[in-house]
């Protein structure tokens, strides 16, 4: 009796740990798509949870929300790109794609060391560049607070 007790409690505690400690350490690939309506808080800093030790599924290196002109509504299915130069030149570093809440991001590494350029497309294909220089991918930290929202027609 006291064998099956202690085995018992022995694989509950085994099966307690592997699921409590899942997330810890890891970082689970999570990467925005068109049409895709998984995404939520749209406007707020994404990178606030989604970070080593955060909250979040994944740790988001790039995101953020698209808004229509009147940055009022968000504007779904577009395209976040980056590039290593000003308006679109130099080479395209990556391309995230902007979903049908109107957010956008990934876990998957984007270096943006000595700075990168972006631009936002609309799901009708009007492209938009951003004309600064940006060392962080938390696109929501600046805009929609310090600076306005991000936005395309």
């Amino acid at each position: 009796m006291k064998i099956k007790t202690l085995t018992a409690l022995l694989i509950s505690f085994i099966l307690f740990t592997l699921i409590s400690c899942e997330k810890e350490g890891e970082n689970e690939t999570t990467i925005s798509r068109n049409n895709s309506s998984e995404s939520h808080k749209n406007g707020e800093n994404c990178m606030h949870c989604h970070q080593s030790g955060g909250d979040g599924e994944g740790w988001f290196n790039v995101a953020g929300s698209v808004y229509t002109m009147n940055q009022q509504f968000a504007a779904p299915n577009g395209k976040v790109k980056i590039y290593s130069g000003p308006d679109g030149s130099g080479t395209l570093m990556a391309t995230v794609e902007v979903d049908a809440l109107g957010n956008f991001y990934t876990t998957e590494p984007v270096s943006f060391s000595g700075g990168v350029y972006t631009s936002v497309q609309s799901a009708s294909g009007t492209e938009k560049f951003m004309d600064s220089k940006i060392t962080s991918g938390a696109c929501n930290s600046c805009h929609g607070s310090s600076e306005d929202k991000i936005w395309v027609n």
